[in-house]
């Protein structure tokens, strides 16, 4: 082939018709799964005062999606790029609807952790097999970088919406509601997918490694079980024992990954400094914003009394900061450089936790809504701009799994966050002293969540109430100050890491021939 008949090629496929509908049809999924993440922030005192979970079973209804996700994204991104990324989002997306009406429906918190879980394996499907369609179907790197911005702003977007429809939904349903959204976003998603999204798999594959599958499942879960049970009940025989394990069988996952001629993750990848970089760096950034933002809904409903739809709309600038910073965060890192705009996004986010230090039962919102504002704007920053690096260091033939390496990343640090920084909160929280007057049993109840100690102290005379609330409230703010401050220390390390490891990392410039 000439030259010139090559950049004819490639022209051509930059210009390929219908890649901006198909991405149209990929960014449901992503919309689905985030306003399923952020409904279930709001629907917790509802569930709570429902079901009457323990603290320890309310930590893992939050966690245990993000657990069973992580443990198996790099799986279903290895079994995507051999099977079919398209086939494997589409049959995805039928499960995930079809487990959303058990979510709807569990009677108990047994059953509500279980129903999480399976919707962990049907979401596994969907996040790497949306950016690796991308990676396929744009091939012009500036056109990419847009379509990942927008990309990462409906995933922002899902953060918006989730809150205010479920806002309105909890004011007008049972919390059971919230979850059955997913239903006719998933309906759309798998008719116009059918149609729009064009298959695209490796060619040479080889076999999907069943031993691979289990042993990366077990390891990233019984490691992340051991700091989990660590952080919220101090070393036991069982986190020790949880924890042996799942390194084993993280070690024996990567010896296996080398030694494979057609590995499910390519082990070499991490050789790639940029890439292991923008990983790291996705990692530590939502391990300190997800046990803030997991108790933020019960801040302001719990706390400051804000209905359900109030609490969702004042959450409304995070989302509408990252929105705006996704879709220009490509644009600034081809203008100055990627680590300045993936490090000066990960500061903000960590000056901005800092702010939300001084948070009291008061607290007026100029503060809450700015603060929320320059996370938004630091996440959608660095999120974009971290995605659009790990995908350009990666040939197309393995972008299911460089896109599973990113969101593990993603979801690991949100299942570590909760389990960590959500422990520092409830560890203080339990801690409150029960206002004389309060029965044993009582206070028993009040100690196990806060939604918990507002339920409780129905069954109080007026003012012994207002005291036990005032106590639960006082300590529950206290950890969220503690949460917070952690998160601003490990965000600002973060952002010198970031920094100091994409050094010189560009994003690509030139159209690639597909």
């Amino acid at each position: 082939m000439t030259r010139t008949e090559q950049r004819s090629g490639e022209a051509e496929a930059v210009r390929r018709p219908g890649r901006w509908l198909a991405l149209t049809v990929l960014v449901l999924a992503v919309l689905l799964v985030a306003v399923d993440a952020t409904v279930l922030g709001l629907a917790t005192p509802y569930l709570s005062e429902d079901l009457k979970p323990s603290g320890t079973q309310l930590l893992w209804i939050g966690d245990v999606y993000s657990f069973v996700i992580a443990g198996l994204l790099v799986s279903m991104g290895s079994l995507g790029d051999r099977i079919g990324r398209k086939k494997l989002l589409l049959t995805g997306a039928t499960a995930f609807g079809a487990v959303s009406v058990l979510n709807a429906y569990a009677t108990t918190p047994e059953l509500m952790i279980a129903a999480r879980a399976l919707l962990g394996v049907a979401g596994a499907t969907l996040m790497p097999s949306t950016l690796a369609l991308i990676r396929n179907l744009f091939h012009d790197p500036r056109e990419r970088s847009l379509a990942i911005g927008i990309w990462g702003a409906m995933a922002s977007a899902g953060a918006a919406v989730g809150p205010v429809v479920g806002g309105f939904l909890l004011e007008h349903f049972w919390w059971g509601s919230v979850f059955l959204i997913n239903l006719p976003v998933m309906a759309v998603l798998v008719l116009v997918g059918i149609r729009l999204i064009p298959e695209s798999k490796n060619p040479a594959p080889g076999p999907w490694d069943l031993p691979s599958v289990a042993t990366s499942l077990v390891g990233v879960i019984g490691v992340v079980y051991a700091i989990k049970e660590a952080a919220a009940h101090g070393a036991r025989a069982d986190v020790f024992a949880a924890a042996a394990v799942g390194a084993a069988a993280l070690v024996w996952f990567v010896r296996r990954q080398l030694r494979l001629p057609a590995p499910l993750l390519d082990m070499r990848l991490f050789q790639h400094r940029g890439f292991s970089g923008a990983v790291l760096a996705d990692l530590l950034t939502i391990l300190g914003l997800a046990g803030l933002i997991f108790f933020l809904s019960q801040f302001l409903q719990l706390v400051q009394g804000r209905s359900p739809l109030e609490a969702g709309l004042a959450e409304l600038p995070a989302a509408l900061g990252a929105v705006g910073a996704g879709l220009v965060a490509g644009v600034a890192a081809r203008r100055f450089s990627v680590r300045s705009v993936v490090a000066g996004g990960l500061a903000a986010i960590g000056l901005a936790l800092a702010a939300l230090t001084v948070l009291d039962r008061t607290t007026g919102y100029p503060l809450l809504g700015g603060s929320l504002l320059v996370v938004g704007l630091g996440a959608g920053l660095a999120f974009t701009v971290t995605a659009d690096v790990i995908l350009s260091s990666v040939p197309k033939e393995q972008a299911g799994a460089a896109s599973a390496v990113s969101e593990t990343a993603y979801e690991l640090g949100a299942a570590l966050g909760i389990a960590l920084l959500g422990s520092v909160v409830t560890g203080v929280y339990r801690d409150f002293a029960t206002p004389r007057g309060v029965p044993a049993e009582t206070a028993a109840a009040a100690h196990e969540s806060l939604g918990g100690a507002v339920e409780a102290a129905t069954t109080l005379p007026e003012r012994s109430a207002e005291a036990l609330v005032g106590a639960a409230q006082h300590a529950f703010v206290e950890g969220l100050r503690i949460a917070a401050g952690c998160g601003a220390v490990v965000l600002l390390a973060t952002a010198v890491a970031a920094w100091v490891l994409l050094r010189g990392q560009r994003l690509e410039e030139g159209a690639e021939h597909p």
